[in-house]
C-alpha cells in the first residue's frame, strides 16, 4: 500500500508538532479574545411577550429561564408540516444532549425551539433519545423575529444578521438571552458556519489526519440522523 503523506522520524515529528502547537496557542488566545468581544456586545431588550407550547402547558420566554439568569436557545429546523427534524440540526443536537445540567451549574438554562407542533417534536425527541427541553413556537413570531424562519413571499428574506439570503423557510441558529432586574435581553445570536464552533463531533474530526473529508460542493451531504447510519 502506498502512503501518500510525508512520514518522518520521531524527532522530526516532534519539531513539526511543536511548530503547530505554537499556532494552536495563538489561536486559543484569539478565541478567548473573541469570547470577550461577545460578552461585551450591547444588549437589546425583548419587547414582545412570547408564549410557547410545552409539555408543562403554555410557557413564556421568561418561564424558559426557570430560576436561571441566562438562557441559550437552539433554533432547530422543524417546520409545522414536517414529520422529522432537520438531519443537520439533529447532528448538532446530539452534541447538546445532557449538556443542560452542566450549563445549569453556571446559572444558564438550555432549550430547543422549533415551529413544529409539540406532539411531533416530542415524538421525534423520543425517537432520537434526547432529554433536553423542547418547546414549540408555532403560535408566535419568535422564529420570524430572530430570523431563523421566513414566511412565504417575504420580500426581505435575509439570514445570518442580514448578510445572506436564506436557503429555505427554516434555518438553524443559536441565541443567548439574559434576565436582569425583571427584564429580558437578547445578547447574542449565531447562524450558518458560526454554529461549527458548537459541534464537538466536527472538532474531533478536525484533529484526525482525514479531517471531515466532506464533498466541497455539498459539505454536509454525508450527515444523517443518528438512527439512519
Amino acid at each position: 500500500m502506498t502512503i501518500d503523506h510525508q512520514v518522518v522520524s520521531h524527532d522530526e515529528w516532534m519539531k513539526a508538532s511543536k511548530a503547530l502547537l505554537a499556532k494552536e496557542k495563538e489561536f486559543t488566545k484569539l478565541r478567548e479574545e473573541m469570547a470577550q468581544l461577545r460578552r461585551a456586545l450591547p444588549w437589546e431588550k425583548v419587547e414582545k411577550e412570547y408564549v410557547f407550547d410545552s409539555t408543562d402547558g403554555k410557557v413564556t420566554l421568561a418561564g424558559l429561564f426557570g430560576d436561571k439568569d441566562q438562557l441559550i436557545v437552539q433554533h432547530f429546523m422543524f417546520g409545522p408540516d414536517w414529520n422529522e427534524g432537520c438531519p443537520s440540526c439533529s447532528y448538532w443536537s446530539d452534541n447538546f444532549n445532557g449538556i443542560d445540567k452542566h450549563l445549569a451549574a453556571r446559572d444558564t438554562a438550555f432549550v430547543v425551539i422549533s415551529r413544529g407542533p409539540l406532539d411531533k417534536l416530542m415524538a421525534y425527541r423520543k425517537r432520537m433519545g434526547w432529554t433536553f427541553r423542547w418547546v414549540s413556537s408555532l403560535g408566535n413570531d419568535f422564529n420570524f423575529d430572530y430570523r431563523v424562519s421566513f414566511k412565504k413571499g417575504e420580500k426581505e428574506r435575509l439570514y445570518n444578521n442580514g448578510t445572506i439570503a436564506p436557503y429555505g423557510e427554516e434555518t438553524p441558529g443559536l441565541s443567548a438571552f439574559r434576565r436582569k432586574d425583571g427584564q429580558i435581553f437578547h445578547t447574542y445570536s449565531t447562524y450558518g458556519r458560526g454554529l461549527d464552533l458548537l459541534n464537538g463531533a466536527y472538532h474531533l474530526l478536525d484533529i484526525t489526519s482525514m479531517g471531515r473529508h466532506e464533498d466541497p460542493e455539498r459539505p454536509m451531504s454525508w450527515v444523517k440522523r443518528h438512527d439512519k447510519y
